[in-house]
């Protein structure tokens, strides 16, 4: 699903009244994520999953095929753990 056809579906399920609007709703929500994950907080929807900002180790490692190894420095990352209650509908239970 790309971004417009997800905008779409926002605006038929959120009867906004057009897709500018729910378009904004969209952007608003996904700076809002980005603004508390960058802060280095989370952010959890009961039911849906948790949206946090992760520390990730440094990590060397070697090019397949080669001698040259590599160093990934350490940084964070996006990460999203899944709510039981997506999990089930996604099961289809």
């Amino acid at each position: 699903m790309t971004k417009a056809e997800f905008v779409e579906l926002i605006k038929e399920k959120g009867e906004f009244t057009s897709k500018a609007a729910a378009e904004n709703a969209v952007k608003a929500f996904l700076d809002s994520i980005t603004e508390v994950l960058v802060k280095g907080d989370s952010v959890t929807f009961v039911g849906f999953g948790t949206f946090s900002a992760v520390d990730v180790p440094e990590k060397s490692g070697k090019i397949p095929g080669t001698d040259k190894t590599y160093t990934k420095p350490a940084h964070k990352a996006p990460k999203f753990k899944a709510g039981k209650s997506l999990k089930e509908a996604v099961e289809g239970k």
